[in-house]
């Protein structure tokens, strides 16, 4: 099996083999736009990041065997386009919260976790609408698309010590007010003073 890389070498010289590209990593980039933009925008977004990426495919570093944070660094962009509708997302999200008809999904036997996570979602949604631009990416990044740190700063062309910075300001910007707690637990990722991991 080719790697990412491989397959866009290929279609440098054979454009029609960007589509294996588009098949292995269409549900992952329509799944973080969807999350992003809500459903309705999320298809155009989709469209529009695979179109860019492959006219910008000789720019591809090949070092990364994997062209997965690069889709979704130039989602992510794609997204920050389209913020207005990001905006009307992130307060329809609030508001669904608010009436109980967000859900994460899942069966009876995770009722509680999705009435924890939308409890989450109602009152973290405005503050994740008030990040800048760039935190807003980083945290997304990181919280829906699951990249780890050094991902995320080749999706967005930037060190992985901003990467890491950002996240510690996230934490902060997202804690309840007053907490004096040193960790933020939040869609299944822990951020806790400079370590991220996944939750046990």
């Amino acid at each position: 099996m080719s790697t990412d890389s491989e397959i866009i070498r290929d279609a440098e010289q054979t454009p029609q083999a960007f589509a294996e590209l588009f098949d292995r990593h269409a549900v992952v980039v329509e799944s973080f736009l969807r999350r992003r933009l809500g459903a309705d925008a999320a298809e155009d977004a989709l469209s529009e990041t695979f179109l860019i990426a492959f006219r910008r495919r000789g720019s591809f570093n090949h070092a990364w065997e994997s062209a997965r944070p690069w889709l979704l660094g130039i989602a992510a962009r794609v997204a920050a386009k389209h913020r207005a509708t990001e905006a009307r997302h992130w307060r329809a999200v609030e508001a669904s919260a608010s009436r109980g008809e967000f859900t994460t999904g899942g069966g009876i036997d995770e009722a509680t976790g999705r009435l924890d996570a939308a409890a989450a979602i109602q009152a973290l949604a405005p503050r994740i609408a008030a990040l800048s631009p760039k935190e807003r990416d980083t945290l997304l990044l990181y919280a829906l698309a699951g990249l780890a740190p050094d991902e995320i700063a080749q999706a967005l062309g930037t060190r992985v010590g901003t990467v890491w910075s950002r996240l510690h300001r996230i934490r902060k910007k997202l804690a309840p007010a007053g907490s004096h707690s040193s960790r933020l637990t939040w869609i299944g990722k822990e951020l806790d003073d400079g370590s991220a991991r996944a939750r046990a």
